[in-house]
């Protein structure tokens, strides 16, 4: 059993705090894009300080191979700082020095700390006991409320509960509770809509979706992977000869499972990164060669909205397009819009590119859960469990 931090009621301790800030940044990096995973972490974060805790936040941001400006995590404690009234937030650029730990040992009562990047240090991404033993020897108890990233055997995930006393965050706590309740015994008929651009980071919970879900609507490269399995011609957009291999397989081992797969019946066509070309509506059999497939077509949002709107469990993850240019983000809106609108269903919604799709969308609260977590939240359905839970464990 994992205990979390509402029913542990330490207090006046030193906290060392795995928190989720991978967040979308603006083209120009610049700037925070969306601030969900920030907003996220602000229950844990303001439980925690209420108790009379110092706070030592780890996170991460994007996937940097070296110590690189780029991904440095200044912008998030600054937004951070907004967030939390009456603390400031400080960034370590080094625990590992000297310096910086002497400023971590003289952390004010009114104050946050926030190491930088963890992946500048390639120790955390190889699960390195000993570098997990550095980082616990700042604070006295361990929480992880990064249920994005548990699907990772990464030293701030795995080792800390070997060392220190540990607890799950409240977010960790929402995550898995919902989840379970939308997954374990969900009301049908079960509709599931994956989109993005691999299968072959998706094929097991393709495969297990087939089992959980009634209908299994695809789109995005993923469904263009699919269409190619099948014989069709689909211009210039990418695919490589593996993956099309293990979407054969699929296919077919989909007729053997209860889900039926709903794939595209038309596309949008185009150039990604043209903005002043128009993308144009195909049907399969005309997909020009010199053009891509960047969303669904008109026929394809009908399709699917029949599927959708008569769900009683509703589970998405990946956008059905190029959604980063706004002439291929309408069929990514239309799902999300007509799962909004389904009052009978319970909708369970995650993905990094996903929440950023609708990061900024009227009717939010109409999903009834949006999860922090993309490969985190598929593989929690795929297994019932993370690396992450199970340290906790």
């Amino acid at each position: 059993m994992i205990k979390f931090i509402d029913q542990a009621r330490f207090k006046n301790k030193r906290v060392l705090l795995r928190v989720d800030f991978n967040v979308s940044l603006s083209t120009d990096g610049f700037k925070i894009a969306d601030d969900a995973r920030i907003q996220q972490a602000l229950p844990t974060i303001n439980y925690l300080l209420n108790n009379g805790n110092k706070l030592i936040l780890v996170s991460h941001l994007g996937r940097p191979k070296k110590r690189d400006p780029r991904y440095s995590l200044a912008l998030v404690a600054k937004r951070l700082g907004k967030l939390i009234s009456g603390y400031k937030v400080t960034l370590i650029s080094d625990f590992q020095t000297s310096a910086d730990r002497k400023i971590i040992a003289q952390q004010s009562d009114k104050e946050v700390l926030l190491l930088e990047n963890i992946r500048f240090y390639p120790e955390e991404k190889k699960g390195s006991l000993d570098f997990a033993k550095e980082l616990c020897s700042l604070a006295d108890v361990y929480v992880n409320d990064a249920f994005g990233v548990s699907h990772r055997a990464s030293s701030s995930i795995i080792f800390p509960p070997e060392i220190l006393p540990s607890y799950g965050g409240l977010l960790l706590k929402r995550e898995i509770t919902m989840i379970d309740r939308l997954i374990k015994s969900p009301a049908k008929p079960v509709v599931a809509i994956v989109g993005g651009a691999k299968v072959s980071t998706k094929i097991h919970i393709l495969d297990r979706l087939c089992q959980i879900a009634d209908y299994l609507l695809v789109g995005g490269g993923l469904a263009n992977t699919l269409l190619i399995a099948q014989g069709y011609e689909l211009g210039k957009s990418a695919y490589g000869y593996e993956e099309i291999e293990v979407a054969r397989r699929l296919l077919y081992q989909s007729k053997r499972k209860r889900a039926k797969i709903i794939l595209p019946v038309d596309m949008i066509v185009g150039l990604p990164d043209v903005d002043d070309f128009p993308g144009e509506t195909r049907a399969l059999s005309d997909i020009p060669l010199n053009r891509q497939v960047l969303d669904i077509g008109p026929s394809t949002q009908a399709l699917f909205a029949g599927y959708i709107s008569k769900a009683r469990t509703i589970i998405w993850n990946g956008p059905m397009g190029y959604f980063q240019n706004p002439a291929y983000r309408i069929g990514t809106d239309f799902v999300y819009y007509t799962i909004a609108n389904n009052p009978q269903a319970n909708s369970l919604v995650g993905g990094g590119d996903t929440l950023a799709a609708i990061s900024n969308k009227d009717y939010l609260g109409k999903i009834t859960h949006l999860s922090s977590g993309g490969g985190a939240m598929l593989e929690y359905i795929e297994k019932g469990t993370l690396p992450g839970i199970e340290a906790l464990k």
